[in-house]
């Protein structure tokens, strides 16, 4: 793996797809310290371990929480978020702090690259080329020093 090995929380309540992120990250050599469906358990798995970083849904088992679950984790875990979603619309505009939005459906390939995008962001707080399908947070454009931007 090239990189920092990251240490990544799942939000995803579709559990197939939820298992598919899980071992995409893995086989890449980053640990997954948890797959959570909804907002509390979410915030119990990051308040139990560091995370570097949280993959999260938009729209998860109870409700559309993933912009409340984004704030919480960049404002009192310092974790960088990225959304994935089918529907970018839902995401409010400053992203919550995310660094962007995964947009579903997405292979193998897109996970590796945003992945890795994300950890040289953690790493050296420094843009590199986004990946093919990332859209990039707009807030993050502005000022790339600061993960609690909204």
């Amino acid at each position: 793996m090239a990189g920092k090995r990251m240490r990544i929380l799942v939000v995803e309540d579709q559990s197939i797809l939820a298992m598919e992120i899980e071992l995409v990250l893995r086989d890449l050599g980053h640990e997954v310290i948890g797959t959570a469906t909804d907002l509390d358990r979410s915030l119990a798995l990051a308040s139990s371990e560091p995370i570097d970083l949280a993959l999260v849904d938009v729209n998860l088992a109870d409700g559309p929480t993933g912009p409340e679950i984004a704030r919480r984790l960049v404002t009192d875990h310092g974790a960088a978020v990225i959304f994935l979603t089918a529907n970018p619309e839902q995401i409010p505009s400053c992203f919550s702090g995310a660094i962007g939005v995964m947009p579903k459906p997405f292979d193998d390939a897109l996970i590796r690259d945003v992945v890795a995008f994300a950890a040289n962001f953690v790493t050296h707080k420094a843009l590199g080329p986004a990946p093919r399908r990332f859209r990039l947070a707009p807030w993050l454009l502005a000022s790339p020093d600061r993960l609690d931007a909204c």
